[in-house]
């Protein structure tokens, strides 16, 4: 059993309680990377929703969590001979001075769009990639990574330059959509409303939207509004499937006005 002891504001002695935890804390010891990876892609999303929310405080908090992680994965791979977590904070230090030329050596970037195109190639020339899409992961999810490979066939000029430009591909493809799902052939129709999406995501972007974002609010918005219609309905006595479409949309409407003026 190790000393009592209290909190710090040092890195080094969050490091030495996660190698206190791996040793003496049964559950933490049997965790692998592969049992705790789910719960770091958990910890992002709740650090995306306090940035949501506006909530410094909870982002500190989830900050923690998420620096706990890189930790915890860092300590398992120490105990395997691997690596530690000074070859972690040298490593992204190297990347970083390596892929910031325009800062640290003599390349020149004016603006952003440079700054990205030289960055693509450093990507390129380091993994002797085939493809600039090959470093889009294919666990993110579908949405993100349509942004996220859009963004890099833009970097090499593979993209419309306004979104009115793009407008004609996403009316082209609602059109194929609609069609398809008229016909009823399942897998027709799942292509293309998958066009369709990619389509929209890409309208969405070159009008400088991040489409994660944009359903993330709206997803808000509509759980929101859904839990009004539950809760005037239960103050009646009443559940959902006791109210008409009819009914449950007029409550709609009405958490509209309500929430949208804050009262």
């Amino acid at each position: 059993m190790s000393e009592p002891r209290s909190p710090s504001r040092s890195f080094s002695d969050l490091v030495e309680i996660m190698a206190i935890l791996r040793r003496e804390c049964p559950w933490d010891r049997q965790q692998t990377h592969e049992s705790i990876k789910d719960l770091m892609v958990e910890e992002i999303y709740e650090a995306i929703e306090a940035i949501d929310n506006d909530d410094p405080v909870e982002l500190r908090k989830e900050l923690g969590d998420l620096l706990l992680h890189v930790v915890f994965h860092t300590e398992i791979a120490r105990e395997a001979g691997r690596f530690e977590i000074g070859d972690v904070i040298y490593g992204i230090q190297e990347k970083l001075i390596r892929r910031h030329p325009h800062v640290f050596a003599d390349t020149r970037a004016d603006d952003t769009s440079a700054v990205i195109r030289n960055w693509e190639d450093l990507k390129m020339k380091e993994k002797e990639r085939n493809s600039v899409l090959q470093g889009v992961p294919d666990t993110l999810p579908a949405l993100i990574k349509a942004q996220r490979m859009q963004d890099k066939a833009a970097a090499v000029g593979f993209d419309w330059k306004t979104w009115e430009e793009a407008w004609p591909k996403l009316a082209e493809e609602i059109e194929e959509f609609r069609i398809a799902a008229q016909e009823g052939d399942e897998n027709q129709k799942a292509m293309e409303f998958g066009d369709l999406l990619f389509s929209l995501v890409n309208v969405g972007r070159l009008a400088g939207l991040n489409s994660e974002d944009c359903l993330r609010l709206t997803n808000r918005k509509f759980k929101q509004r859904f839990q009004y219609i539950e809760e005037v309905l239960g103050a009646q006595g009443r559940q959902l499937k006791e109210a008409t479409l009819e009914e449950m949309d007029a409550i709609w409407k009405e958490a509209k006005k309500h929430l949208e003026s804050g009262s």
